[in-house]
Parts: structure tokens; C-alpha cells; sequence
């Protein structure tokens, strides 16, 4: 539980509009979600000797109010809005607006005994910057797609000028990305590390550098937990469930997986080992990858603790 002292307060965020609630009283506060409305809302929440804030992720909307806060002096907590659904319903409580949102993200945020590190500024700004290659991609995978679906020469023309234009971009956009790391001297750092693992490409890379800033400072299972590779129990009894993968960073996990097949092909041997065990085993494909997923993340993981690059002879297992 969280020390006494400490009085928390939950902010719901719209696009337009922050409403908070200080938990355990019926205190509350709207302000637009704008700077100026920031500014009021830190100076009630001042008043009312609030030191802890809960925001649940809302799209992006809360970035400029969650960092506003932070250079204000609070101890700032990102929730996400399963950890808050859930603790509704763990309460009982069915009813929503945005006042009992406010309220439900209070208590949570009370109810938490310790608020992780906040992220580095630097991060974030690359962030939102994978986050549109990310996009490009997609539309990339999607005017291929649609490419076969086509028979008219002008159409097809068209949709191949398209494809063209965004592979340009794409590779222009993942050049100014990788830049912009190589600019800073310990993330440069980081970055060759995670690239010295067989099989991990600089795309891949950049996602890991970016999206799990802990690896190296984890253990492995904590690695596998956060990318949603690591397999749940599903027993009860006498009954023994499949274990399956859920939750964690899907960016990250789909990054994972596109180093991986190729990988577990290849490029690093110990994968392509892995891989073919597995299946010697009667294991499927997707349940093999998911395995080499969870190994070529460990591996990252450990060159990173090391501080020491890859080495094929002496590959950490």
C-alpha cells in the first residue's frame, strides 16, 4: 500500500477536456486538455496537497498533461485502461461517466505501492516517430495487397506509382529514425549491441531500443512477461490446459517475430537449433516461433547486461 502521507488524485482525459477527482472526498475539477487548462489544474490539485496523479492512456491525448505534471512535481502514473476496467469490476462498480472514471483512476492510483521511473524524454520523441514508420508500413502491406486485386492497367499503374512512393518514404523516414538515435552516444551504444545479436536487423532493433528501455536491467522472464512471450499456466485440478501467450507490448512482439522467422531459418544458429527441435517434438510452427521470439529476445537482453557484444562461440543460452 502506498505511505500515508501520500494523497492521490485521477484524471480522466478526453481530447478536449481533463476531469479530476482527489481520492477519498468528492473534490473535484474540470479544465480543457490544453496548456492553460493544465495550468489550472495544477494549481487546484496544488491547493489540495494532491502528490500523486493517475492518468489512464487515452490515445495520445495525455502526453502533454502527464509531462505537464511531471515538470509541476508530481509523482506521475500511466495506467492503462484494462488495469482500470478491471479494478472496476474486481469493486463492483458498473456505472461510468467521466466524474466516476476520475474517481476509479483515484483509487487505483492510491491503491498502488510504487510508480515506475518516468521514461526518457528522448524515448517518447522516437517513439512517435516509429509510431509513423509503423504506419507506413501498413499502408505499404496494404496498397501490395491490394495491388493483386486489380486487373485495369491504369489502376494498376496507379497502385504501383503508391507502393513506390511509400517504400521511398519508408526508407527516408527509418534513415531520419536511426539518425536521430545515433545522435545520442549511450543509445548509440545500446543500439550496436542490440544489432551484434544474429538475426536482429537494424529495424528490429530500433523497436527494442525504443518500445523496452528496461532490457538489460531485467531478468529474462521479466523480458519474455513485458514482450507477451511468456506462456500462462492453464490448470485446474485434474485438468491441464495448452499454455498460451497474452498481453504485453504487441509492437514489440510483432517486431520480435519478424526477426525471428528468418532467424530461426538462417541466420543464428542456435535458433535454427531451437526451432528444429521443437518441431522434431511435434510442436507447430507458431508455437516453435514463439519460442524463438522469446529466445532472440533473451539473448538481446543479455549482450545488453553484459555490456558486451554477441559472440558466436560463446552465445548466451
Amino acid at each position: 500500500m502506498a505511505h500515508d502521507s501520500m494523497i492521490a488524485a485521477g484524471i480522466d482525459v478526453g481530447k478536449a477536456r481533463l476531469d479530476a477527482q482527489v481520492h477519498g472526498c468528492a473534490s473535484r475539477f474540470g479544465a480543457a486538455n490544453s496548456k492553460s487548462g493544465c495550468a489550472e489544474l495544477i494549481a487546484w490539485l496544488t491547493g489540495r496537497n494532491v502528490t500523486r496523479i493517475g492518468l489512464e492512456a487515452s490515445g495520445g491525448y495525455e502526453r502533454s498533461a502527464a509531462e505537464a505534471f511531471r515538470q509541476a512535481g508530481f509523482e506521475v502514473v500511466l495506467l492503462q485502461p484494462r488495469q482500470v476496467r478491471a479494478f472496476a469490476v474486481y469493486r463492483m462498480k458498473r456505472a461510468k461517466n467521466d466524474a466516476i472514471d476520475a474517481g476509479l483512476i483515484a483509487w487505483v492510483t492510491a491503491e498502488l505501492e510504487s510508480v515506475r521511473a518516468p521514461r526518457d524524454a528522448r524515448l517518447a520523441a522516437l517513439d512517435e516517430h516509429l509510431r509513423l514508420v509503423e504506419q507506413v508500413e501498413a499502408d505499404l502491406a496494404r496498397m501490395k495487397t491490394r495491388r493483386e486485386a486489380y486487373r485495369t492497367a491504369r489502376l494498376q499503374r496507379w497502385i504501383e506509382q503508391e507502393a513506390a512512393r511509400l517504400e521511398r518514404r519508408l526508407a527516408a523516414e527509418l534513415a531520419l529514425l536511426a539518425k536521430a538515435i545515433l545522435a545520442h552516444r549511450d543509445l548509440a551504444e545500446r543500439l550496436q549491441l542490440i544489432e551484434s545479436v544474429e538475426g536482429v536487423g537494424r529495424r528490429t532493433a530500433i523497436t527494442l531500443l525504443i518500445l523496452m528501455p528496461e532490457l538489460g536491467d531485467i531478468s529474462r522472464e521479466a523480458a519474455a512477461s513485458l514482450a507477451g512471450l511468456a506462456p500462462f499456466d492453464d490448470d485446474s485440478g485434474k485438468h491441464k490446459g495448452q499454455r498460451r501467450i497474452a498481453g504485453g507490448r504487441a509492437r514489440v512482439r510483432r517486431a520480435l517475430y519478424a526477426a525471428a522467422l528468418p532467424a530461426s531459418f538462417r541466420w543464428n544458429q542456435s535458433l535454427v537449433d531451437l526451432y528444429k527441435r521443437l518441431r522434431d517434438k511435434g510442436r507447430p510452427h507458431k508455437q516453435a516461433l514463439v519460442a524463438c521470439a522469446r529466445k532472440l529476445l533473451i539473448f538481446v537482453n543479455t549482450v545488453l547486461a553484459r555490456g558486451s557484444a554477441w559472440q558466436k562461440q560463446t552465445s548466451p543460452s
